[in-house]
C-alpha cells in the first residue's frame, strides 16, 4: 500500500460529559477509495467528520496527512491538503447557476480583478459533463432550482473536484433520494474516484453503502467497531453484522438499567 493519504491516530473527543469519539485510528489509503462510513445517529460520524474537516479540535490523538504529522490542524490547513466537505445542505445557492454555484467564494479572476464568466461557464460545463451530466437539458446557466436533488448533489461534488479535492467527504448524499437519484449520485462518487479523488460516503443505510464503497468502516457510540473490505463480504453479511452490534448495544443498555435500578 501507498502512504496513507489520511490517518487518524487514538482521536477522542468529547464535550462536557458526553463522549463523541474514543480512541478512534481511521485512515485513508494513498490510491484513491471510496469509504463506506456508516453508524446510527449519535454514533460520532459528525465528529469524525468536522475533525477532519478542521472544524473541531481533538481533545488528543495524532492526524497525519500523506505520512507527515500535521500540526494546529484546522480548516484551512484541511482544505489546503485538499479535503472538501459537502453536508447534506450541500451549500448551494438555488437561484444562481450552475456555473456561480460551482465558483462561489473562489471565482476565477483576471490580474485586474475581473470575474471571468465565459471561462466558468465553459469550465463549469466540461466538469458537469465529466461527472456524468450528459442531458443537453442542464448547462452551466441553469438554475440550481430547477434541478432534482441528485443533480444538486452532483453540483456540489463537482464543486470539490474543480478544487482537486483529494478526499471528498459526503455527508449523508442519498437521504431523501429515489432509487433512481441514488444510482447517479453512486456513478457521480465512480467517477470522482476514477478522476483521483477518495470519497468518504457517509450514511446510515447500510444497502447504499456497500453498492458503492471499497471499504466499509462501522462506527458506535464514538468506536470503530467494525471495518470489512467489500469485496471479502456480502450485503447479507454486512446487515447480520449490525445486526449483532444493536443486540449487544442492547444488552448494555439493559445491563446499565439494571444496575441502577
Amino acid at each position: 500500500m501507498k502512504n496513507k493519504f489520511l490517518e487518524l491516530k487514538n482521536i477522542s473527543k468529547s464535550f462536557g460529559k458526553v463522549s463523541a469519539l474514543e480512541r478512534v485510528n481511521f485512515y485513508i489509503k494513498g490510491e484513491p477509495e471510496i469509504v463506506g462510513l456508516i453508524g446510527d445517529n449519535g454514533a460520532g460520524k459528525s465528529t469524525l467528520i468536522k475533525i477532519i474537516s478542521g472544524i473541531h479540535t481533538p481533545d488528543c490523538g495524532e492526524i497525519y496527512i500523506n505520512g507527515k504529522r500535521m500540526e494546529n490542524w484546522s480548516v484551512v490547513k484541511s482544505r489546503a491538503s485538499g479535503v472538501e466537505t459537502v453536508y447534506q445542505d450541500r451549500a448551494l445557492a438555488m437561484q444562481q447557476t450552475l456555473a456561480r454555484n460551482i465558483f462561489m467564494g473562489r471565482e476565477l479572476t483576471s490580474i485586474f480583478g475581473f470575474v471571468k464568466s465565459k471561462l466558468q461557464f465553459a469550465e463549469a460545463d466540461r466538469l458537469m459533463r465529466t461527472i456524468g451530466f450528459t442531458s443537453k437539458v442542464f448547462a452551466s446557466d441553469s438554475a440550481v432550482v430547477n434541478l432534482s436533488g441528485g443533480e444538486r448533489q452532483g453540483v456540489a461534488i463537482a464543486r470539490a473536484l474543480y478544487f482537486k479535492a483529494n478526499l471528498m467527504i459526503l455527508d449523508e448524499p442519498t437521504t431523501a433520494l429515489s432509487l433512481t437519484e441514488a444510482q447517479k449520485i453512486f456513478d457521480f462518487i465512480r467517477q470522482a474516484r476514477k478522476g483521483g479523488s477518495s470519497c468518504i460516503f457517509i450514511t446510515h443505510n447500510i444497502y447504499h453503502a456497500y453498492d458503492v464503497s471499497d471499504r466499509c468502516v462501522v462506527l458506535d457510540r464514538g468506536k470503530i467497531v467494525m471495518e470489512t473490505d467489500r469485496e471479502h463480504t456480502t450485503v447479507e453479511q454486512l446487515v447480520k453484522d449490525m445486526q449483532k452490534i444493536a443486540q449487544n448495544n442492547g444488552k448494555v443498555r439493559e445491563g446499565i438499567n439494571n444496575a441502577r435500578s
